[in-house]
């Protein structure tokens, strides 16, 4: 019994990493739409739209195995609390890929070679990186890789100011671009999220590692709700 239910969660462990995968190539793809022209763009953007449908699949299928496991194996202790992040961690990973295609929408509504792309491209990557090692992390049972995941969140969080910032004064000096210029900050806003989902992953495994998660700084249980969380 226990060979079976180890052979389980490896293969769960597996789909995690490919849904991961997949979420990595979305925001790589959407960001990508921002720099090719509109034949080019229309292309990535149907690849961003069909890579969220295969993330929603997954989302659904790794959910169907975690719910057998814990209806079959009945697991206690530090298995249970890795399925229960399994569970906690693909909602995350369905929603980076909603942001993607989020993002791929507004890439036809900004000019191409815009001033603002290296910043956004930065933050990408730095948000991939994110999802890539929270998820080996989940696989590793690695709490420090994890806990370099949380502060590094404020790495992207920097990108993102200072975006924002030189926005606010285009758009001061910019009226009639300012619309473009305001799609471009939300393609920074959700990059921006796409690390706070990168960060929650992360957090997940700690609670899978030690039964409780962090966040900003203080260890909290996540059965708890908190002041102003989102409960939704």
């Amino acid at each position: 019994m226990r060979e079976k239910f180890r052979q389980q969660l490896e293969e769960m462990y597996h789909q995690m990493v490919v849904m991961g995968g997949l979420c990595q190539q979305a925001i790589a793809v959407a960001v990508k739409t921002l720099e090719e022209e509109e034949d080019t763009a229309e292309n990535l953007e149907a690849q961003v739209f069909a890579l969220d449908g295969e993330i929603d699949d997954m989302e659904r299928e790794i959910e169907g195995m975690c719910t057998k496991l814990l209806l079959r194996q009945q697991p206690v202790a530090k298995d249970l609390r890795r399925i229960t992040a399994a569970l906690k961690m693909v909602t995350d990973l369905e929603r980076i890929g909603d942001q993607a295609s989020d993002i791929a929408e507004l890439a036809r509504f900004i000019r191409k070679g815009s001033s603002q792309h290296s910043h956004l491209n930065q933050m990408a990557t730095d948000v991939v990186k994110m999802i890539s090692e929270s998820v080996d992390a989940f696989i590793h049972l690695d709490i420090d890789r994890a806990r370099q995941v949380i502060a590094y969140d404020d790495v992207v969080d920097q990108w993102f100011d200072k975006l924002k910032s030189e926005l606010v004064t285009q758009i001061a000096t910019n009226k009639e671009g300012s619309e473009e210029l305001l799609d471009v900050f939300m393609v920074a806003k959700y990059l921006e999220r796409i690390g706070d989902h990168a960060t929650n992953l992360a957090e997940w495994v700690e609670y899978a590692l030690t039964g409780v998660r962090s966040k900003d700084g203080r260890w909290i249980d996540p059965d708890t709700p908190q002041h102003g969380q989102d409960l939704t």
